[in-house]
């Protein structure tokens, strides 16, 4: 009879001890790492067009571009970092619609700021880290009102698909709103 309670009590403390685990274990994000690429004056695509610091990286400058000029053939274009960006009620009519957002290359933009657009998003991409997640549910936010703005971002950046929201309606909002401008526009609240 003490082999079986035993036997029973250590199963109660494994299962105890699982379920511990599990709850105290961190929750894995559902949004996408960023996983930046780059392009080297020789063809050769691969992880990381940033350099040290989050700086992007100076064509060419790579390792394995030394001493490889004209040994290879390039390779295929990888993806290309597109958006649409989708902005309503900004508060003028000029910033509100919908624009493509072309990065590395940047040709076929609609978007008014290109270039200083995508070198913002390469400076707030980090690796392990989503530039476009969201507000955390929890976070203590002050209440004020930044306007009836809103936006819409899908697309893919880094390697990676996007789909955010944006608004404006607490101090939180309105600050990560302004992490993204010139992506965003400036609004008139």
């Amino acid at each position: 009879m003490s082999h079986r309670r035993s036997s029973s009590l250590f199963l109660a403390a494994v299962t105890a001890a699982t379920a511990a685990l599990t709850l105290a274990a961190p929750t894995a994000s559902a949004a996408p790492i960023p996983l930046p690429h780059h392009r080297s004056a020789v063809g050769v695509t691969g992880a990381g067009h940033h350099g040290p610091g989050g700086r992007p990286a100076p064509v060419g400058a790579g390792p394995e571009d030394a001493g490889l000029a004209g040994s290879y053939a390039p390779l295929p274009q990888g993806p290309v970092d597109h958006l649409t960006v989708t902005v309503r009620d900004s508060g003028s009519a000029r910033t509100d619609g919908t624009f493509e957002l072309y990065c590395h290359p940047y040709r076929g933009s609609t978007h008014r700021q290109a270039r200083s657009a995508c070198a913002k998003l390469d400076g707030m991409t980090k690796w392990g880290r989503d530039p476009f997640a969201p507000v955390p549910q929890n976070a203590q936010c002050t209440m004020m009102y930044g306007g009836p703005a809103t936006a819409h971002v899908t697309g893919t950046w880094a390697g990676r698909p996007v789909n955010a929201d944006f608004r404006r309606t607490n101090g939180c909002e309105i600050s990560r709103w302004g992490r993204f401008e010139p992506l965003l526009p400036a609004t008139t609240s």
